[in-house]
C-alpha cells in the first residue's frame, strides 16, 4: 500500500503536457488549471533568453515552458527523495513545493535580465505576492497546497521557521536544483549548443535527503556536479553573456534608465509586463527600435574590471557619467557624438553554487576529491567579468578612435 506522500506524488496525475525536452509531463487537473491561469499565461509571452535569439535564432522558448520543466524535475526529485527516507514530508508540503516549482517565475520581468540592476522589487518577492492574490491563491489552494507556504518557498524575504519549508527552499535553489537542471538542458537544446546537456536521470538517482541541508550527494556524483559548474560557465561565456547579447541587453537597459531618470517612467510601470508590453511602454525610443530591427551596437573594447574604476562603473549613474566623459573625449578627437551613442556594460553578479555535502567523504563539495576547488570556481567568475564599451554602428569606421578614447577608463 502506498504511503500518503507517495500517493501525493503519483495519484491523479492524468493531465498530460507534451514537452520538447522531457516528453510527456503529467499534472493533476487542479495543477493544470494553475498553468492555464492569466498570471501563468503571461510567461508564455516572455522569452526565456530575451535577446539571445539575435545570435541563436532557435532560442525562442518561453518562461512558461521552462517553468513546466522545473515542475516536472521537482516532482521526480521528491519521488526519489521520498524513496530514500525523506520521512518528514507532508502532503500539504509536497503539493506546495510542486506549486512553487511551477509558479517560481510568475513575477519575472520581461526581456530576461534587462531590469535586474534597477531598483525594483525582486521577481521572487513579486512571485510571492502574486501567489497570495486571486486568482492564484484559490488555484494553489485547490491543488492541496498552502498558498502562504508556497509563496514562502519562492520568496526568501518572507519569514520561515518551519523546517520542512526551509528544506524545500534548499531544494528549489541550490547547486542541483530543478531550475538549473531544466534551464541548462533546455537553453542548450534551443540554442543548438552542446554545453548545457546534463544527465538528469543519474543526478536524481544519486541524491539523498537531509532535513537541514536539502539534498546530499555521494562521490559518484562529483563528476556530474563538475559538469554542471563547467556547463554553466560555458553557457554564460558563449550564450547568456555573448557580446551581442550583452549589447542588446545593455541597449534596453540604457533606454529604461534614461526614461526612469527623466521621469517618463516610474518603477511601478515596469511590473506585470511581457516582452511586447515592455517594448510598447518604451515607445519610439531609438535604442529600442534598433534592438527590434537587429541593429545592435558594436564592441569597441573589452576591459578587465581590475583595470578600471570598477566601483564607480558598477553604479548605473556612475556609468552614465563615464559615458558622457567618453563622448566628450571623442568630440575632442573630432567625432560628432553624444553619450546616447555609447554604452558601458558591466556584468551583474553571478554565482556558481557548490554548497553540497558529500556523504561518503564526510565533507563539503569544496573540500572534497573534486578538482573544482573554490579558487577554480572563482576563476570562472573572474573570467566572465568583462567590461565592454559598445557604440552605435554608424560610427563603426571610427573604431580606432573609440579604442584610443577608451583609455580614459583605465586606471
Amino acid at each position: 500500500m502506498k504511503s500518503t506522500i507517495e500517493a501525493s506524488l503519483t495519484e491523479d496525475y492524468t493531465h498530460p503536457i507534451r514537452d520538447v525536452l522531457w516528453g510527456h509531463i503529467y499534472m493533476t487537473e487542479k495543477q493544470a488549471l494553475m498553468a492555464e491561469s492569466a498570471p501563468f499565461m503571461r510567461l508564455t509571452r516572455i522569452m526565456q533568453l530575451g535577446p539571445v535569439y539575435l545570435v541563436y535564432p532557435g532560442a525562442t522558448h518561453t518562461r512558461a515552458s521552462h517553468s513546466i520543466g522545473v515542475y516536472h524535475i521537482g516532482r521526480r526529485l521528491l519521488q526519489n527523495l521520498t524513496e530514500r527516507g525523506a520521512s518528514w514530508l507532508t502532503h500539504e508540503g509536497v503539493k506546495s513545493f510542486l506549486a512553487a516549482c511551477l509558479l517560481h517565475d510568475l513575477g519575472h520581468f520581461p526581456y530576461t535580465h534587462s531590469l535586474k540592476e534597477l531598483s525594483l522589487t525582486s521577481h521572487e518577492s513579486l512571485t510571492g505576492g502574486i501567489i497570495l492574490q486571486e486568482p492564484m491563491r484559490s488555484l494553489v489552494g485547490a491543488t492541496g497546497a498552502d498558498p502562504a507556504f508556497t509563496a514562502a518557498i519562492v520568496d526568501k524575504e518572507m519569514e520561515a521557521k518551519d523546517s520542512e519549508l526551509l528544506f524545500y527552499r534548499k531544494l528549489l535553489s541550490g547547486a542541483l536544483d530543478p531550475d538549473k537542471l531544466d534551464y541548462l538542458n533546455r537553453d542548450a537544446r534551443y540554442c543548438g549548443v552542446p554545453y548545457g546537456a546534463q544527465d538528469v536521470d543519474f543526478i536524481l538517482s544519486r541524491l539523498y535527503p537531509n532535513k537541514e541541508r536539502g539534498a546530499d550527494i555521494d562521490s559518484r556524483l562529483i563528476p556530474n556536479v563538475e559538469s554542471i559548474l563547467f556547463s554553466k560557465y560555458l553557457m554564460y561565456r558563449t550564450v547568456y553573456w555573448h557580446r551581442q547579447v550583452r549589447a542588446a541587453t545593455a541597449m534596453v537597459k540604457k533606454a529604461l534608465i534614461n526614461d526612469l531618470n527623466s521621469g517618463e517612467l516610474s518603477g511601478n510601470d515596469l511590473y506585470d509586463l511581457d516582452d511586447n508590453g515592455l517594448f510598447s511602454l518604451l515607445g519610439q525610443n531609438s535604442l529600442i527600435e534598433s534592438v527590434r530591427e537587429g541593429r545592435i551596437f558594436a564592441t569597441a573594447v573589452e576591459i578587465p574590471p581590475e583595470k578600471t574604476d570598477f566601483t564607480a562603473l558598477r553604479e548605473t549613474n556612475g556609468r552614465v557619467k563615464y559615458e558622457e566623459k567618453l563622448a566628450d573625449e571623442l568630440r575632442r578627437k573630432g567625432l560628432d557624438i553624444s553619450g546616447k551613442d555609447i554604452i558601458i556594460d558591466v556584468p551583474e553578479p553571478v554565482s556558481f553554487e557548490t554548497g553540497l555535502f558529500v556523504i561518503d567523504e564526510e565533507r563539503s563539495f569544496g573540500s572534497s576529491s573534486s578538482a573544482f576547488k573554490p579558487e577554480m570556481v572563482n576563476s570562472f567568475i573572474q573570467t566572465l567579468y568583462t567590461i565592454r564599451i559598445f557604440f552605435n554602428q554608424k560610427y563603426k569606421k571610427n573604431v580606432e578612435t573609440f579604442v584610443q578614447a577608451c583609455s580614459i577608463l583605465y586606471k
